[in-house]
């Protein structure tokens, strides 16, 4: 079905995101969910099973979750594709999806003659697709209200799927089970009321029949949470706050932030889920809330049972920069690390510090702390608050070095791959009253400074993609691009040793992982490509595909917006 025939498609394409006083809000929405279904009798019935879900890394045919297994590795065993051929990789088709919105997100595929494809847009828009013929067979809007508010636009990076059923997020702080084969409603819960400043824009993912998913609205002064959910019947299975009160100064903790707002990693084998925890709040004034503010801008490991807290390793504590740590861990199997003598399972991310962090998946413990991967200039420097005489430009800015953007971990070179940011920004602290659902930051951030304030020791290059040996914390390559837009997205990696990235400019990329030479790229649009590349190989057609998502989003430059999905394929 075409775009344009599908009422559910209009109805996402007529909703409008704005940035308003308070932060983006969605106007014109549907005031009712809105189904529009075509031909749903191509998508095969089957289960996706837990076995599946657990051999989600070792499949070719499918990317079953965002991260494409629990370990988030990005990383498909595929051969097609090499560096001798990838000269030889085409553009096999592109589809307006119809939502002229966010694009940050991962596309799920499900094995099967033909394999579905289950991709979602901002605002709250999901759709089935025929990835072999690029066919809509169902749409689902779900009508988000106009007096949520949400600090970084109307993202959806994905959905989990479950034997017949898929998740979302809604950007209304709730989570939405469809069925599968036709999208219609099977239960949808309210994780906390998004008056105060709650939302929800990643990919849940579920385990032994339990959904994770958890809280965004760090700059609202929320109080960050995660919450496990039977994915059967949507009952509330458990919910942690992830600062504890103990811990926190007086009633700081209730407006504390540390939410945990990108998919987490999970580790089936020692029921363990390594969550990525984001800025206390306010962001910029620290004054209100004395202490390290635990566990802000940490990994948090939890145990997926109970949501009782294992440990936790803060990567910038009384953080007033805004450096929450929200790049998704990667659990890298009996890793060797030779000058600390420790050979076993790490837990491995970057941060907006701009270094990347291995720990110990056992106990937190800090192994290796890696070069870094872009500026550090007036590195965590006191704020001035906004009356003083004082300018203070910063590198990294308050997106780091590394926000959300997804890394791969490539098992044929041994290492993480990331897109990583080097833009000076300006900032102020002052004092702001809490208020939601006004935004409360305590400060103020330019991220477009006065050229002569900005540091002399800035080379200029507003981003990179960096290759990083978790287990030495060597820079290994690194590939400076610029830009007048901020490099969003995510990267991923082939067992040929290929890595794959869109870049703000509106270019893909492979490069020799070992190496970082660029042996591929296609140039798709004039937009940003801020999604995650995904991979599958199709048996039915002896073809290896990759689907990316093109199209900016409002925030901070990241380029204008867009509504395109573009699938390159190769022959076997």
């Amino acid at each position: 079905m075409a775009t344009e025939e599908n009422e559910a498609v209009k109805a996402a394409k007529e909703t409008v995101t704005e940035e308003t006083e308070l932060g983006y809000q969605v106007f014109n929405a549907p005031d009712e969910p809105i189904l529009d279904q075509h031909d749903t009798d191509r998508i095969p019935r089957f289960d996706v099973t837990q076995e599946m879900l657990d051999d989600a890394g070792q499949d070719p045919e499918s990317w079953l979750m965002f991260g494409k297994n629990y370990e988030n590795h990005r990383y498909v065993p595929n051969e097609v594709i090499t560096k001798d051929n990838v000269d030889d990789l085409t553009l096999e088709y592109e589809m307006e999806v119809g939502a002229n919105s966010s694009m940050e997100g991962s596309p799920v595929v499900v094995p099967g003659d033909p394999p579905i494809m289950y991709q979602t847009n901002g605002p709250s828009h999901v759709k089935a697709i025929d990835a072999r013929e690029g066919e809509i067979l169902w749409a689902y809007t779900y009508p988000a209200p106009e007096d949520a508010v949400l600090c970084c636009d109307d993202n959806n990076r994905g959905v989990g799927v479950w034997q017949d059923k898929i998740y979302l997020t809604t950007l209304d702080s709730g989570i939405q089970c469809l069925d599968r084969y036709t999208g219609e409603e099977i239960w949808f819960e309210t994780t906390a009321d998004y008056h105060d400043g709650y939302s929800a824009t990643w990919a849940p993912i579920i385990h032994d029949g339990v959904v994770f998913t958890g809280s965004a609205g760090g700059e609202y002064g929320v109080r960050g949470f995660h919450c496990a959910f039977d994915a059967e019947t949507g009952e509330e299975l458990w919910r942690i706050h992830t600062n504890p009160e103990d811990e926190w100064v007086g009633d700081t903790y209730k407006i504390s932030g540390g939410t945990n707002w990108m998919t987490p990693t999970l580790d089936p084998e020692r029921g363990t889920l390594y969550m990525a925890v984001g800025n206390p709040s306010p962001d910029f004034n620290g004054t209100v809330r004395p202490g390290p503010n635990r566990n802000t801008c940490s990994t948090l490991a939890v145990d997926t049972e109970t949501g009782e807290v294992e440990w936790a390793h803060q990567e910038s504590q009384h953080d007033i920069w805004d450096y929450d740590s929200a790049n998704q861990r990667l659990l890298i199997r009996d890793a060797e690390i030779e000058h600390r003598d420790y050979e076993g399972d790490v837990v491995y991310n970057a941060g907006k510090t701009s270094w990347g962090y291995t720990m110990d998946a056992d106990t937190g413990e800090l192994l290796e702390r890696s070069e870094p991967l872009t500026q550090q200039i007036n590195f965590r420097h006191m704020v001035p608050h906004v009356e003083d005489e004082r300018q203070y430009v910063m590198l990294p800015g308050l997106l780091g070095g590394v926000d959300w953007q997804p890394p791969t971990y490539c098992k044929a070179t041994g290492l993480a791959y990331h897109k990583a940011l080097n833009t000076p920004h300006e900032a102020a602290w002052r004092d702001e009253e809490h208020n939601p659902p006004e935004k409360f930051w305590g400060g103020v951030v330019d991220v477009e400074p006065d050229e002569e304030v900005i540091p002399d020791d800035y080379n200029g290059h507003i981003s990179a993609i960096c290759a990083v040996d978790p287990t030495t914390g060597q820079v290994v390559w690194r590939d400076w691009i610029d830009s007048d837009r901020y490099l969003w997205g995510g990267t991923m990696s082939t067992a040929s040793g290929l890595v794959f990235a869109g870049t703000q400019n509106g270019d893909m990329i492979a490069y020799d992982g070992e190496t970082g030479e660029r042996l591929w790229e296609y140039d798709l649009s004039d937009k940003a490509i801020a999604g995650d590349p995904v991979s599958w190989y199709d048996p039915g057609t002896e073809k290896q595909y990759i689907a990316v998502q093109v199209g900016g989003s409002g925030f901070v430059g990241r380029g204008p917006r867009g509504d395109v999905l573009s699938v390159f394929s190769l022959d076997a």
